[in-house]
């Protein structure tokens, strides 16, 4: 007997969404993303827990941007949009350059020049986005994609465009719906704060209807050279590995700062050293590769681990804590990095001696 396909976050969560029998969906069929657990991580932090990692990067075009995507362009088109325009660190115009193909609309993309991993790059240019790669930083580029939407026609599905954090939202129902409540612990990284924001967002709709009992505690985690949100104040030059958080003005700022304090939880910084920790962590323990960014989460889940921070708090269930780290991309988007932080084999004559050594067998 065959199985239902799954329909996409629209079709899937529709009530929750601002949609309407008039609103064309357009669709990749993103979401329903595994929420895989952890048995390495779950052993690290102790403390009775459990960890998830709900692997974004399994979404269309590699990202959880998607979820957002599919809702501001269904929602461009009903407008009669002709023409979607985003700034980018890579994933939104990856994404939204794939969803405007798939909704016969035209994409711009402003990228800030150099600051873009190649796999993101490809996917932008392959949908046939007009990409106009700025001398300046995100921030910037954002700045200036408002003033042409202002200017022009079209419209901007960079996530102030608020059915961008409606799709997202989608992600925190899928998690209380695989667990069957809210986990303990919500775990994510953070740039420019619309993931955060909307997740919290989601989280408290379904405890509004009574589709779960308790809220979850926010934990968001910036790269420490790129962590405005941390320090209080915009980073002019934000530096870090992580491209995907490599924000200094966030634009979901205030809207964070209320994820984290209405949940009681936390935003902190980790280093890339720590991020490059868990990125190889996630790969050689648990079969997970993503990009950079994602592993922030994970950076910020052991860092708080090694400071006693779980071992403190006790499961509203009374069980063991659920913990959910949310991996946002796809290694696939940036394997330069993978290539420039591991060892690349040399070539070997095609001798089985030889190549039973190079490999390490005896």
């Amino acid at each position: 007997m065959a199985r239902p396909i799954w329909p996409g976050v629209i079709e899937a969560y529709r009530r929750h969404l601002p949609v309407t029998a008039r609103t064309p969906v357009v669709t990749l069929l993103e979401g329903n993303t595994p929420l895989i657990h952890s048995r390495a991580l779950s052993r690290r932090v102790g403390a009775s827990a459990d960890v998830y990692l709900k692997y974004e990067g399994l979404n269309p075009t590699g990202s959880f941007k998607d979820r957002g995507m599919t809702v501001a362009m269904s929602k461009a088109v009903e407008a009669k949009s002709v023409a979607v325009l985003c700034a980018s660190t890579g994933n939104t115009s990856a994404s939204a350059s794939a969803y405007a193909a798939r909704a016969g609309l035209r994409s711009i993309v402003l990228i800030p020049s150099g600051a873009i991993a190649l796999g993101k790059l490809s996917q932008a240019l392959i949908h046939g986005a007009r990409v106009a790669a700025v001398e300046a930083n995100f921030d910037a580029c954002l700045t200036l994609a408002k003033e042409l939407a202002k200017a022009h026609p079209i419209t901007l599905v960079n996530s102030i465009n608020p059915h961008r954090i409606e799709g997202q939202k989608t992600c925190a129902f899928e998690i209380c719906d695989a667990l069957g409540r809210a986990p303990d612990f919500h775990v994510t990284p953070v740039g420019n704060a619309g993931n955060i924001t909307a997740q919290w967002k989601g989280y408290r709709e379904y405890y509004q209807l009574g589709a779960i009992r308790r809220l979850p505690v926010m934990l968001g985690f910036q790269a420490a050279g790129a962590a405005p949100l941390v320090t209080g104040r915009i980073v002019k030059t934000p530096k870090t590995v992580a491209t995907a958080i490599k924000i200094g003005n966030p634009a979901s700022w205030q809207a964070a700062l209320r994820a984290r304090d209405e949940s009681r939880g936390q935003i902190a910084a980790v280093t890339d050293r720590e991020i490059l920790a868990a990125y190889r962590g996630l790969a050689e323990q648990d079969g997970i590769f993503v990009e950079p960014a994602s592993a922030a989460s994970v950076a910020g889940l052991l860092k708080l681990a090694k400071a006693g921070y779980f071992a403190r708090q006790k499961p509203a269930s009374g069980g063991r804590l659920a913990i959910v780290c949310i991996l946002t991309g796809h290694g696939l988007k940036d394997p330069e990095r993978a290539i420039k932080s591991l060892k690349v084999p040399k070539p070997i004559p095609p001798l089985l001696s030889v190549i039973a050594k190079a490999v390490g067998l005896k």
